[in-house]
């Protein structure tokens, strides 16, 4: 009798099984879609932050800032991350086409450009006119921090991948790390070129 009870038992899970393979939304994920999934929404949390601080720097100076604002500098630290996305969407189409040595040279170009940002910001606050206690020294010393430090993580994350490039890590058609620290790497160039920039150089 147990027997018989442990072979239906055995029989109702397999059914049971098989039937929840047939159901839309049982199949496996893709681990690209997740992690797709992932960096977008973590992608679109992240801009609450950059919004709350932006929103700080209006409440606390208004569109008012310091006549000796270093507006050249502004200028250059947006043409290098502009072209820092250039190079890295170079290495992002030499992966579809599967040359990874290539891709690999576009983006050490692109950390190298991110390098050159870095140091210009430390620049930027080495010689800054106004002082952190101000409204606006407040809040450009805290958006610019802010977005540095969201930068030095895609360096980080970027040369790591290219390190993996270099071994042949990524299999054909299973790129979607290095493809993730792209887009992060884009997300971060746009919020300083489309928002950080107007706010703190030209409003």
């Amino acid at each position: 009798m147990n027997t018989l009870e442990t072979s239906a038992t055995m029989a109702d899970e397999h059914g049971s099984a098989a039937a929840a393979a047939d159901v839309p939304g049982h199949e496996g994920h893709d681990p690209a879609d997740v992690g797709r999934f992932g960096l977008l929404l973590f992608l679109f949390s992240e801009s609450f932050l950059f919004a709350a601080f932006i929103s700080a720097r209006l409440y606390l100076s208004g569109l008012a800032k310091p006549e000796h604002v270093n507006l050249s500098l502004g200028v250059v630290l947006t043409a290098l991350l502009v072209a820092s996305s250039l190079l890295s969407y170079r290495g992002l189409a030499a992966l579809r086409r599967g040359d990874g040595r290539a891709a690999a040279r576009w983006l050490s170009g692109t950390v190298l450009l991110g390098l050159g940002f870095v140091g210009g910001v430390a620049i930027e606050w080495s010689t800054a006119e106004f002082s952190i206690t101000s409204a606006y020294g407040s809040a450009f010393y805290s958006v610019t921090g802010l977005h540095a430090t969201h930068l030095i993580s895609g360096l980080i994350a970027l040369a790591l991948g290219i390190r993996l490039l270099r071994r042949n890590h990524f299999a054909a058609g299973s790129t979607w790390g290095i493809r993730g620290c792209i887009i992060y790497w884009t997300y971060v160039d746009l919020i300083w070129v489309l928002v950080i920039f107007p706010v703190l150089y030209l409003l």
